[in-house]
């Protein structure tokens, strides 16, 4: 990758991707390592930006990576003992899987076209500018489409 092109997607997208990752590892010094982390990936892969997504995307997908390696280094290393361990895991699967399940009841209880801009912003991890697309619509009604369904979503569960 040429220098300039490095320098512009550096000056363009550094805060965006770094805010990103703030957001991912709720630790600045993290985050901010993983995103000079990202942006050197980016200009030393062997397959460069190959246009078939945003440039944004396609860096927030590399530091996403980085993060997911992160997190599964740091499980290696970080060891409680058995028992504790073992205790601990079963518990947070138990309270993990009823949140989901309960989640899962008030999203299926949801009415369209919120339950869909819901899925496709969680699960299909879709930008709303994407979302808005999709539905022939603008990028701020999906905002206020996905953020209406995340109250509906709340209210359900509170009852």
């Amino acid at each position: 990758m040429d220098q300039k092109l490095c320098e512009k997607l550096m000056q363009v997208y550094y805060m965006r991707v770094y805010s990103y990752l703030v957001t991912l590892t709720k630790n600045d010094d993290l985050a901010q390592e993983l995103t000079q982390e990202t942006f050197y990936k980016a200009f030393t892969a062997k397959s460069a930006f190959r246009s078939e997504s945003e440039e944004l995307t396609w860096l927030c997908a590399i530091g996403k990576n980085l993060f997911l390696d992160e997190k599964r280094r740091l499980a290696r290393h970080t060891e409680l003992p058995e028992t504790q361990s073992a205790d601990i895991h079963i518990e947070s699967d138990e309270v993990d899987r009823d949140l989901a399940f309960r989640i899962h009841m008030a999203l299926h209880r949801l009415d369209e076209p919120f339950r869909e801009v819901f899925e496709l912003r969680v699960f299909g991890e879709l930008s709303f500018r994407e979302i808005g697309t999709i539905f022939g619509k603008t990028e701020s009604w999906a905002r206020v489409t996905f953020h209406r369904a995340r109250l509906k979503i709340k209210e359900r569960m509170a009852e």
